[in-house]
């Protein structure tokens, strides 16, 4: 079988609105193209042949194209966006995005949050995935979940609990996407983050300075 060209494929934006654009204006254009120069940028020729070569095969869906998305760390320095532009090429089904997240490693959990912006599932599929590694005690895997995919279809109380676990684990806000506009205006978000801090204070425990900027934005309109 001839291996077709990976260039269409690989940049799902139509279906974001004008111009490629995402919620709270980020360009998924752009989004990509940082996260191929992320992946390629630290490459040597081998190791680029391979990921040429596993993108392809993703794009056509060949038998053993998820074994490469397993392997990405044994062949790429940046095995995250490695993933992602797997997963972006591949275009795989909902189940399938389901299935690799569930039996994945923790790596691979965690590229497929990366890649929800680039393949934008249904909601009812994308978000129980978002909702799951937020449960988790891995800070990476909150990180990652909390990307433009969960800034456009967490639901706010769901959002809001994810902005405090941030404080409480020590996750930088400054990573949350969307952050500025989901909680600006928010009194609840503000109600929340006035009863953490006087928890905190109570105990004799600091207040994390993202919580102030959090606090300060929820007071703009």
């Amino acid at each position: 079988m001839t291996a077709r060209s990976t260039e269409v494929r690989e940049i799902p934006y139509a279906s974001y609105g004008a111009a490629g654009e995402a919620p709270y204006g980020v360009p998924y254009e752009e989004l990509y193209a940082r996260v191929h120069a992320e992946a390629y940028g630290p490459l040597g020729d081998e190791a680029r042949a391979w990921l040429d070569a596993a993108r392809a095969a993703a794009a056509d869906r060949s038998p053993g194209w998820e074994l490469r998305f397993a392997e990405a760390g044994r062949h790429c320095a940046a095995p995250d966006a490695a993933r992602v532009l797997l997963l972006a090429a591949a275009r795989p089904a909902a189940d399938t995005v389901t299935r690799l997240y569930r039996q994945g490693s923790a790596a691979e959990r965690r590229a497929v949050l990366l890649a929800l912006p680039h393949l934008d599932p249904a909601p009812a599929e994308g978000v129980p995935l978002v909702e799951d590694a937020l449960r988790a005690n891995d800070t990476l895997l909150v990180a990652a979940a909390l990307g433009p995919y969960a800034a456009r279809h967490l639901p706010p109380h769901a959002w809001r609990h994810a902005v405090l676990k941030c404080l409480f684990t020590g996750v930088p806000l400054a990573g949350v996407a969307g952050l500025e506009g989901r909680a600006r205006g928010d009194g609840e978000l503000a109600r929340m983050l006035t009863a953490f801090a006087a928890e905190r204070t109570a105990a004799g425990r600091p207040v994390p300075e993202d919580l102030h900027r959090a606090l300060t934005l929820t007071e703009e309109l």
